[in-house]
């Protein structure tokens, strides 16, 4: 029977990626992976070190697994308990000291490594693997990884050489690494014909990717790289994530505008409006920066939606700092933003500056900048309705007889699907509802007409234009459009 996997995944998509490629590397020791920590030999928790209270939130999962794992050797059985990411990087020695039945803590550079550690932990042995490797751990990933679906990640960069004075990736992740450019088009041709239409290119500072290129021709910056990968037949959609406002070159731009296949929408965090909290969080821009950033995007590509990360009350953030990025907030309008109160991470400059904001400030400029980007959104959403708009879909709704996918600008698009994609005689057992044959629409951008705008969504129809396309009128004609 082999033995269970379940990993427990936090924070970004780097984390969702490290993951999966986790799972590669066990898969050759007979680990399939299991959606719950019960039946599991292994358990993995891939940390993040970014969101407040992350670690108390590890410690709290560890205290549960802690009691499974006692009951599991009452029963004569074994589990393994991993602690691997951010957290484990930052606070590996704690984690023994606080949680000593935790057998393996391993930083994310090490994680190549886990068949060596799970082989040397149990039985009262416990790793600490948290080393930042000369060798790249790309080096000796598996080429075979499983399917991600038809939205795929894909890590380019890792690491940041900025040093935000409010962050700790440079102390967890290292520094700023690129990888090869013959890999990253190696590991998306493997993705799309696994059956990924969209790959999202990742990264700490993605867009400071300067991977060496091909027959040793120098290096190729985000902007070129991007170029390559829509010569990739099949692969439909080219996304990236995260960008420093800093590293957003001429190159780069002016991709937004070339390559079709480059969705428009780019998550460009601004982090504040006040050119004085920007200095102190060491950002290396001013917010007229940001502003002449976005007019040249949206010269090159008018239709393009930006998403940005917001830091409300850092340190020595007055009123009149605050009201700043409320000024550039509304003069930007994103599509979607996060909001955050600052929290001081151990080991970050700023978490030792003085003139903290107390609290009860900081939650009452969060409700309003919430206040100001959550309309901002709903505005972007209104004005979608009665659009039509490609969408790809790679998933169900949220109740039966609707499907799912993603707009070009990130929203989420819910579909009802049409009684006539059932009218051909569906397989044994398929719902009469249409599901089995609209689950073949899953992998394919179709023409949708917005009908309903919501604050974090979208509903719609299939627009006529796919009946015209032999999609919708039967499972049948469906199955033979799409083959």
């Amino acid at each position: 029977m082999g033995k269970t996997l379940f990993i427990k995944t936090y924070g970004c998509q780097m984390n969702v990626y490290d993951s999966a490629r986790m799972a590669d590397v066990l898969a050759p020791l007979g680990y399939r992976p299991v959606d719950g920590p019960e039946a599991a030999d292994l358990v993995i928790l891939n940390t993040c070190h970014i969101r407040e209270k992350a670690a108390e939130k590890v410690y709290s999962e560890l205290g549960r697994l802690r009691h499974m794992k006692s009951s599991r050797l009452r029963h004569g059985g074994e589990m393994i308990i991993a602690v691997a990411g951010c957290v484990a990087q930052a606070e590996g020695a704690e984690i023994q000291r606080r949680a000593p039945f935790v057998d393996i803590v391993f930083g994310p550079q090490t994680y190549h490594r886990l068949p060596e550690m799970v082989a040397r932990a149990g039985g009262g042995r416990r790793v600490l693997d948290t080393g930042f490797p000369a060798d790249p751990k790309f080096d000796f990933l598996p080429e075979e990884a499983a399917p991600q679906g038809v939205s795929a990640h894909l890590t380019v960069q890792e690491g940041c050489d900025k040093f935000c004075t409010f962050c700790v990736v440079p102390y967890t992740r290292g520094m700023e690494y690129s990888r090869p450019v013959a890999d990253v088009l190696a590991e998306a041709r493997r993705l799309v014909a696994a059956g990924a239409r969209e790959i999202t290119l990742l990264g700490q500072n993605v867009n400071a990717y300067h991977g060496a290129a091909p027959a040793g021709g120098g290096e190729w910056g985000l902007g070129r790289l991007i170029r390559a990968l829509a010569e990739i037949n099949g692969l439909e959609r080219i996304r990236y994530t995260t960008s420093h406002p800093g590293d957003m070159d001429d190159d780069l731009i002016s991709a937004h505008g070339e390559v079709k296949q480059l969705m428009p929408f780019l998550h460009l965090p601004i982090q504040s409006g006040s050119d004085k909290v920007l200095a102190a969080m060491n950002r290396r821009y001013v917010a007229d920066d940001y502003r002449r950033t976005v007019d040249e995007l949206r010269r090159v590509r008018p239709d393009i939606a930006l998403a940005s990360d917001i830091i409300v009350g850092f340190p020595g953030e007055t009123d009149a700092d605050f009201k700043e990025t409320l000024r550039l907030a509304r003069d930007v309008g994103f599509a979607q933003a996060y909001a955050f109160k600052f929290s001081p991470r151990p080991g970050t400059p700023a978490a030792l500056m003085e003139q903290q904001v107390p609290d009860p400030v900081k939650a009452e400029r969060l409700e309003t900048l919430r206040r100001v980007l959550d309309a901002a959104q709903f505005a972007f959403n209104r004005a979608s309705v009665g659009r039509v708009m490609e969408v790809l879909f790679d998933r169900h709704g949220k109740r039966p007889g609707q499907i799912a996918g993603r707009s070009p600008y990130m929203q989420a698009v819910h579909v009802e699907v049409p009684r006539a994609c059932a009218d051909d005689a569906p397989p044994a057992g398929a719902a009469v509802n249409g599901e089995a044959g609209a689950e073949r629409l899953f992998g394919s951008v179709v023409p949708v007409r917005v009908r309903e705008a919501h604050a974090n969504s979208l509903t719609g129809a299939l627009h006529d234009a796919a009946e015209r396309e032999g999609i919708l009128g039967g499972a049948g004609r469906l199955q033979r459009a799409l083959a």
